[in-house]
């Protein structure tokens, strides 16, 4: 899948099945349904390809044509509408609702609250993946993770919440300054959404308005909330790509290296520094959260095809 969406979208389809069908003959005559900017809805065609029912998943205007492809490349029926991404969720829970269609979404909303909370125990398999490979006492600082709607920041802060209590890292939620439905709800103290289409290269967190159930681990749980520009997440991804200071080359794409970039930004600000209590002694913790998952727009960025990238990392440490 090319990205963390796949522990997500594709468990989501699962769950849905089993609450719903008796087994696998039953479950062709479903549909599932999802509004995405790409690699949910990926996860979710995915899913319904494996399991056997039908796939219907609706992108916003300005979701790329390779993003598109690799939906329909699973047997999804694909609607492309003339709107932002949170427009096209509430489309696509009136269709639904219309056809009898479920939705699988990885956003959540007033009555609507089971399948994101599936969606949200799949990415957390990722953050016990990451504890159980830590050396016995060796623990994070700060966390940096992408936000966009919420859900794998919730996943990630309830996971370390739950696993260490008080003793968890500090959680530090990136997102484009474009697009910061998490910052401008912290701000206010309440969801909050961001007007306009929030144009922003990092498709995966062109977001508008917080998932609820996401809000409601992130609002007592995430300690700050900061935002960069598209500039900071492209020089995030050819830093990576370059393999900075001895570092294997690594291919992140646009959503994928927000995290590193917010990080980046952090510690090169001597007033956030201090804000976030970042020391010479602080280890962070950053997840890239997805690959080249539009390759034409990683080559442009990058200035190397992903295939290059990957190439010359394969003969490093």
């Amino acid at each position: 899948m090319n990205s963390f969406k796949a522990l997500g979208g594709a468990y989501g389809v699962q769950r849905v099945l089993a609450r719903e069908t008796k087994g696998p003959t039953d479950a062709s005559r479903l549909v599932v349904t999802c509004a995405t900017a790409g690699n949910h809805g990926r996860s979710v065609a995915w899913g319904a390809e494996m399991f056997g029912c039908r796939c219907a998943v609706y992108v916003p205007a300005v979701t790329s044509p390779a993003r598109v492809a690799a939906i329909a490349a699973h047997g999804a029926a694909v609607s492309r509408l003339p709107c932002n991404y949170d427009e096209a969720v509430r489309r696509c829970d009136d269709d639904a609702r219309r056809q009898g269609r479920f939705v699988v979404s990885d956003t959540s909303y007033p009555g609507y609250l089971q399948v994101p909370r599936d969606v949200i125990q799949g990415y957390s398999v990722m953050v016990a993946e990451i504890l159980e490979q830590l050396p016995h006492g060796d623990r994070p600082s700060h966390v940096f993770v992408q936000g966009g709607v919420g859900g794998l920041a919730a996943a990630v802060c309830a996971h370390l919440w739950e696993s260490w209590g008080d003793e968890r890292p500090r959680t530090v939620i990136v997102e484009p300054d474009s697009a910061d439905c998490l910052f401008r709800s912290a701000v206010a103290g309440k969801p909050t959404p961001v007007p306009g289409d929030y144009d922003t290269i990092m498709a995966g967190l062109a977001a508008g308005e917080v998932s609820l159930l996401a809000w409601k681990i992130l609002e007592p749980g995430a300690d700050w909330f900061m935002t960069i520009p598209d500039a900071a997440a492209e020089a995030a991804m050819r830093i990576l790509a370059e393999g900075a200071a001895g570092d294997r080359p690594i291919v992140a794409g646009e959503s994928g290296a927000a995290g590193l970039a917010g990080a980046l930004a952090a510690v090169h600000d001597a007033k956030v520094r201090r804000q976030l209590q970042l020391h010479s002694d602080s280890r962070l913790l950053i997840i890239g959260t997805e690959g080249a998952t539009d390759p034409q727009s990683y080559s442009r960025i990058v200035g190397r095809a992903p295939d290059s990238v990957r190439s010359s990392s394969s003969g490093g440490t």
